[in-house]
């Protein structure tokens, strides 16, 4: 059976109807009969039936967690105990994680059955999914497409029905461009609302884990267990986490900002474009106030995204090495060949031109005039986006510039792949948490998403809105 919402499943869990066991039974044969989707990396079979029996035992005696029945998949970057992770990389291959990641943590102690590891683009670089060592990911929505990417497995997973939701990681859209291609509901936290432990590295300062789900009633749920502070991240907050999904009435009316700049865009299809403004003027004729604001920086986000990201991800990236774990060239000799030969033939090519560009903005001479230069930057468009955000509620922009594209439409050309984040990277580098709906379709009945986002660590308001839309959505 095809579940529509957690809450559908904790109705059959209360009625009888089904059990836990039951319910991951029905998963993993789903995952079979679609395993040419390539969205799991790995299933993790045993280890979700023993889950699963045990959280039946715990509803039996009145002692289960809140997520107890939600069947969750993890993105190949966030680390699961007894289990392997690789970032999707074949220097990572053969891995098993040795600790669980905070988030990891919070969903078992809320008794959620974590069934198995999700591809994704290589160490959560690209908008595709056609970076993964384990090959590409297949739309299930049409399967000639695209996902999206990074968490592009993540997102197939939860659209084609392969689990109830799934966590993902998002850098600069990785959470919510593939939401936008598949559409699911997907949710980018302000940075540091959820801690990072136990999530592989890319660019420390802007990657957050985050949702995927088919309603933001589950979202919310997710966000309210994963979320808050944590001694294993010094960069979370310590702020309290409200109870997200026991707050989704949005009372009153909104003021909402969408940027001009963005439904100007030459770059944005022609059909998304209508799309968008038919939601303002739905909005309108709601009583909520929609105003156009100017952002002068929207050519200025992706290259500034690109310059800091690339310069973190070269850092980060220096410990698969070779030598510590993780694979190691056969063809190596020495210690330097070693490292050469290990990183060479371990990273695919999109990470080592990503290590080299980092590396040359890092490198003397180019330091000021790139990399601070960039820090620069990225100041002016947070407190850009602070500033309309103080005036609003919220900025309401497309997720992205068009639905899913075919596979090796854009592989071919790095900055077309690059620009494929124009709207989503504003989120990530102010810092504010931003999520995409699922609320247009195209002609051709790809799904494309709407993209809100709000001031920082005001995920309340956000989830209550957008649950306000959805049920517009559905009503209609």
């Amino acid at each position: 059976m095809s579940y529509p919402s957690f809450t559908s499943i904790r109705n059959d869990l209360r009625s009888g109807k089904t059990t836990v066991v039951e319910l991951v039974e029905d998963y993993l044969r789903n995952i079979e009969e679609k395993k040419h989707l390539n969205a799991f990396t790995e299933v993790f079979r045993e280890s979700a039936l023993k889950k699963a029996a045990e959280v039946d035992g715990k509803l039996k005696s009145g002692t289960a967690g809140k997520l107890a029945g939600m069947v969750i998949g993890l993105k190949d970057n966030i680390c699961y105990k007894g289990h392997k992770v690789s970032a999707s990389s074949h220097i990572l291959e053969g891995f098993e994680s040795l600790y669980n990641s905070t988030a990891t943590e919070r969903l078992l102690q809320e008794d959620a059955v974590i069934i198995g590891r999700l591809n994704c683009d290589e160490f959560a670089m690209g908008s595709s999914n056609e970076t993964s060592y384990y090959g590409k990911v297949l739309n299930p929505l049409n399967e000639k497409c695209v996902p999206g990417g990074s968490s592009g497995g993540s997102a197939a997973a939860v659209a084609a029905g392969l689990c109830t939701a799934t966590l993902g990681s998002d850098t600069g859209g990785s959470i919510r461009q593939p939401a936008s291609f598949t559409g699911t509901v997907g949710l980018k936290p302000t940075y540091g609302r959820v801690s990072r432990y136990g999530l592989l590295a890319y660019a420390s300062s802007f990657d957050q884990i985050g949702p995927i789900t088919h309603t933001v009633e589950d979202a919310a749920l997710l966000l309210e267990v994963i979320a808050g502070a944590d001694d294993f991240d010094s960069t979370v907050s310590h702020k309290p986490v409200p109870e997200y999904s026991a707050k989704l009435d949005f009372n009153g009316k909104a003021r909402i900002a969408y940027i001009r700049e963005c439904i100007e865009s030459p770059g944005l299809n022609e059909e998304v474009r209508k799309g968008i403004e038919k939601q303002i003027a739905q909005l309108k004729a709601a009583g909520h106030t929609v105003e156009a604001v100017d952002f002068p920086y929207l050519d200025f986000l992706v290259p500034t995204y690109y310059v800091l990201t690339t310069a973190e991800a070269s850092s980060n990236l220096a410990r698969y090495d070779g030598v510590h774990y993780g694979y190691r060239s056969a063809k190596s000799n020495d210690v330097e060949s070693t490292y050469r030969l290990s990183r060479t033939e371990g990273f695919g090519k999109e990470v080592k031109r990503r290590i080299m560009l980092g590396t040359f903005v890092l490198s003397a001479g180019y330091y000021d005039a790139y990399y601070t230069k960039g820090l620069k930057v990225r100041r002016i468009i947070r407190e850009k986006t602070r500033e309309i955000l103080s005036s609003y509620d919220f900025i309401l922009t497309p997720t992205t510039p068009d639905a899913a594209f075919e596979f090796g439409q854009k592989s071919a050309d790095p900055v077309a792949m690059y620009l494929e984040d124009i709207f989503t990277v504003q989120a990530n580098l102010a810092g504010v948490p931003a999520i995409s709906l699922p609320l247009g379709k195209k002609s051709d009945g790809l799904p494309y998403g709407i993209q809100l986002m709000a001031g920082d660590f005001e995920e309340e308001k956000l989830l209550a809105f957008s649950r306000l839309l959805e049920s517009a959505r559905q009503s209609c």
